[in-house]
């Protein structure tokens, strides 16, 4: 079996995975996000079930001599459990540190950063909820490098246009923003100099 890679399925070159992904993705904002149904309310109840099925069909298999579910032994080893606990453990450090270094002011540049990260994250997130912005971000994620990939050259075209247009009302916005400061700076002068 081959390995998927998220380049193929990002640019549709696997359309099983993408559009299986596709779809998934727009179900789950279907129920969990118009349908007022939760995470969790649904993972309980599909547990729930799941558990009830081997429960009965395991009590039945007695009953009937036949064979039980299969179910794998499943364990968590302690080597996973401490790697886990040591990247979690490097990551949330390296969090304290820098919210320490911010804290204290020893780093201006990071805390504008972390400052402009966050407030773009609370405006996005006043914007919509979260399974709505995951949603969002997956048909984003799904759609755009397609479209740029297969109507790259209009776009790149487009781009260079509007560039262009930008880099010219930058040179007539400098030429007009400084013609009005020698005049204020002219007029500033001329008020020093009158008693």
């Amino acid at each position: 079996m081959d390995s998927i890679a998220v380049g193929d399925v990002v640019l549709w070159r696997r359309p099983d995975v993408s559009a299986c992904l596709l779809a998934a993705t727009v179900s789950a904002w279907l129920l969990f996000g118009s349908g007022g149904y939760t995470f969790l309310s649904l993972a309980s109840n599909v547990l729930l079930l799941l558990l009830t099925v081997l429960f009965l069909w395991a009590k039945a298999a007695r009953l009937l001599n036949r064979p039980e579910p299969p179910i794998p032994q499943m364990h968590i080893s302690q080597q996973v459990v401490n790697e886990v606990a040591a990247r979690l453990h490097s990551g949330l450090n390296t969090v304290f540190s820098v919210f320490h270094d911010i804290a204290f002011g020893r780093d201006s540049v990071l805390f504008y950063q972390v400052f402009l990260s966050l407030w773009i994250i609370s405006i996005i997130g006043s914007l919509a909820d979260f399974p709505t912005l995951c949603y969002a971000s997956i048909v984003a994620v799904l759609t755009i490098p397609a479209l740029y990939q297969k109507y790259e050259e209009c776009i790149d075209r487009y781009m260079r246009f509007a560039y262009m247009n930008l880099q010219m009302y930058e040179m007539v916005y400098e030429r007009f923003s400084a013609k009005c400061f020698h005049r204020a700076r002219d007029l500033v002068i001329e008020a020093l100099k009158e008693p």
